[in-house]
């Protein structure tokens, strides 16, 4: 026992070390240390409960039984409550917005249904949700497996913050995701270690790619595989861009691989990470979610309590909470009769985008001049061009004809389809491939 574990951290550790051993196996050093204070939140909540005279608990200004608020503020919320923007949140978030996700991912999931998880925990979006499995779960020197074409943000959250070491396998074989390279690079990984941690991002940023169902099979098969071998296996889902499927070229997943993990073997916990942020299309407004499904179904409860008061501290020791105006707005938007309609039909704008891109990017007269990874979800795709340097084909496009693209490799570039206008689609493509052309000849 390290020193510098508190008693509450100790208590925590001592429930997982009951309920399942190997979750204690996976945490960091930090994840070990990590506990929820019985200090000014837990009295200010019980203060709320008992304190029916006075209330001095908590350090926010009150008026009239209010929050204390300004009129020049309050005026640009018409139907929200003050204390439903202005007082602080719980450090998990607010109850009825986690109860409501819980439900759309039931609702969405087929899968998770009947399964033992833990309830969402608020997040400040899904890079708070990812810097919170870092804490938990990667210290100095452990194994993160990434398919190659991944969000570079991942690099600087678990290698730089953390000291964790990123492996990557081959993401495509084909036209579809390379499940054997998949398999074998969880088991090259593997090699000399007892945990790892696997993250896999669909629909994936950069490519828009989503498994079709066997592949999603595949991976499952591969992840249990391992953790057969006894390997303790961190499976941390990156949902970001989950139900924008437009099955370009054949039927995907319409499903996170979360709910097909839950539950399946005692060396593998499933960890969920999704959001409001491109769900529901309300990016600044950074509500995400952490969700936890533990390995072993009949200790689920401990499991989950002792990581959401872990979540809680890490929490509470970083940002405090998340926005309360932000998670009461999502949590109103949950409960209209409305919502359903209009998602979709922001859905089926993006998938005309899609089916678009798909149409013009693979015409002949192109061919020369890139090739197109596969992609049929999400909000981006990526060409491989050829005879160029992608980073000087990006700044030529931006310095002689004032368009924007993302170099993700000295050969890819992603596109970011979301934001183009079906009457955008042919001229960009024109755009880049005149833009070969010129770096070619120069």
């Amino acid at each position: 026992m390290s020193f510098r574990e508190t008693p509450l951290a100790q208590e925590l550790n001592a429930t997982l070390e009951a309920a399942a051993p190997e979750v204690l196996a996976m945490l960091s050093p930090l994840g070990r240390r990590l506990y929820f204070p019985r200090g000014i939140l837990t009295q200010t909540a019980e203060a709320k409960d008992k304190a029916t005279r006075f209330n001095a608990t908590i350090g926010i200004a009150t008026e009239g039984g209010a929050p204390m608020h300004l009129a020049s503020i309050q005026q640009h919320l018409q139907g929200i409550d003050p204390a439903d923007a202005y007082n602080y949140a719980p450090p998990a978030g607010r109850m009825g917005l986690r109860q409501r996700w819980q439900e759309k991912l039931a609702e969405e999931n087929p899968s998770q249904r009947g399964k033992a998880i833990g309830l969402p925990i608020t997040t400040s979006a899904i890079t708070h949700g990812l810097c919170l499995v870092g804490d938990l779960f990667v210290g100095e020197g452990d194994c993160l497996l990434l398919p190659d074409k991944f969000w570079g943000n991942y690099r600087l959250l678990y290698e730089v913050r953390c000291g964790g070491e990123v492996q990557t396998f081959p993401f495509f074989d084909g036209e579809g995701f390379d499940t054997k390279g998949f398999a074998q690079g969880l088991a090259e990984a593997a090699k000399g270690r007892d945990k790892i941690v696997v993250l896999l991002n669909f629909p994936n940023n950069p490519t828009g790619y989503m498994p079709t169902p066997a592949e999603g099979e595949a991976i499952v098969a591969a992840l249990l595989a391992q953790a057969e071998r006894g390997t303790k296996l961190v499976t941390v889902l990156d949902d970001a861009y989950f139900g924008l499927f437009y099955h370009l070229g054949g039927t995907s997943m319409t499903e996170s691989l979360f709910g097909m993990l839950a539950n399946r073997h005692p060396n593998l916990l499933a960890v969920k990470l999704d959001g409001a942020t491109k769900e529901l299309f309300v990016w600044g407004l950074r509500c995400g979610f952490i969700t936890f499904g533990p390995g072993r179904a009949d200790t689920s409860d401990a499991v989950c309590d002792a990581l959401e008061a872990k979540v809680r501290g890490a929490i509470r020791g970083a940002i405090s909470n998340s926005p309360q105006l932000s998670q009461s707005l999502v949590e109103q938007s949950l409960t209209s009769s409305t919502i359903s309609a209009e998602r979709k039909q922001k859905t089926e704008i993006l998938r005309a985008r899609a089916t678009r891109v798909n149409e013009v990017v693979r015409r002949s007269e192109y061919a020369d001049s890139w090739d197109v990874y596969p992609f049929n979800s999400g909000y981006f795709m990526c060409i491989r061009v050829k005879g160029v340097d992608a980073e000087k084909l990006r700044l030529h496009l931006l310095d002689e004809h004032a368009t924007g693209l993302i170099a993700t490799s000295p050969t890819d570039l992603r596109i970011a389809f979301s934001c183009l206008e079906l009457e955008d689609v042919e001229p960009l493509f024109e755009t880049v491939h005149r833009a070969i052309g010129e770096l070619r000849s120069a």
